[in-house]
């Protein structure tokens, strides 16, 4: 594991570096966000630990710029800023822990797998069409990185078409899993304008929903 820690306090920075080295654990230091910065251009961290009140700016500003960037790597703040505000603020702007100086070093490692572990669990339930990356546990989609804007229907029925790649849904299938047991008032040719919708976002790239009439449809890629 390698992960990179924003801190300018030296001595509390190579007590944590010497600690986690023991467990197996690389840490690179950065003393400012600028640093971080260059850091972070040349090597992919699993982690972050940030420090709060830096020499060049606050480490939340690193934190909105990375989340800004599409940057999900795990953030744990490391600060003297404790109350509940602070950690509020922090964690609303993207933050996933928050531990407060002073701290234990076994209960920061123990932070830091943990949110390694949630990570690594949260990419494993990916499933990847090409261009097309799909997060079943929250039904989200990004597109060649960019993430999708779907309605909870067109959520749905992504969800369907998806774990069942390469095989015919039928437009009846299709519709019980949008609408279940719901008195819904459409009928089952709803289908279609969802399919619609969802070929319109999935337009000029290799992803493409095909048609067999009398049969369903499918999600697959193009050739």
């Amino acid at each position: 594991m390698r992960i990179l820690m924003v801190e300018d306090a030296e001595d509390l920075a190579e007590g944590v570096i010497a600690h986690l080295a023991r467990s197996g654990i690389v840490c690179d230091l950065a003393p400012s966000i600028e640093d971080a910065r260059d850091c972070r251009a040349v090597q992919q961290y699993e982690a972050v630990i940030l420090d709060i009140n830096l020499p060049d700016g606050s480490g939340l500003s690193l934190l909105r710029e990375m989340r800004g960037g599409g940057d999900r790597t795990p953030v744990l703040m490391l600060t003297a800023l404790s109350s509940v505000d602070d950690r509020v603020i922090a964690l609303d702007q993207g933050a996933d822990d928050y531990l407060g100086k002073p701290f234990d070093q076994r209960e920061l490692e123990a932070r830091l797998r943990a949110l390694v572990r949630r990570e690594t669990d949260r990419k494993q339930e990916r499933i990847v069409l090409g261009p097309l990356t799909y997060a079943p546990k929250d039904r989200s989609a990004a597109l060649d990185g960019r993430q999708l804007d779907l309605t909870r229907r067109e959520a749905a029925l992504l969800d369907m078409l998806i774990r069942h790649r390469g095989q015919y849904l039928s437009k009846t299938r299709l519709y019980d899993s949008l609408y279940g047991f719901e008195d819904a008032d459409v009928g089952v040719n709803a289908i279609e304008l969802y399919i619609a919708r969802l070929r319109k976002k999935f337009s000029g790239t290799a992803v493409s929903i095909a048609t067999q009439r009398g049969v369903g449809y499918r999600i697959d890629l193009d050739g």
